[in-house]
């Protein structure tokens, strides 16, 4: 039997930054979770649009941009 995986609510669309003083990047879906139960967010940098990946736990902390 296969267990349903329910990603956490992402908040799709958001504008965060790398800590207070950091690059801005906007909030993607959620990819996968990992072994630790963290998930992989997809993340868009607004300066150049580079998409990368970051995890949840972190993604969290990290303050609104404005």
């Amino acid at each position: 039997m296969q267990t349903a995986i329910t990603p956490p609510a992402v908040p799709v669309g958001e504008f965060k930054s790398f800590g207070p003083l950091g690059p801005k990047y906007e909030v993607g879906r959620a990819i996968r979770q990992l072994g630790d139960g963290d998930w992989m967010i997809e993340i868009t940098m607004i300066e150049t649009g580079e998409k990368a990946e970051y995890r949840w736990s972190h993604l969290i902390d990290d303050p609104q941009a404005h």
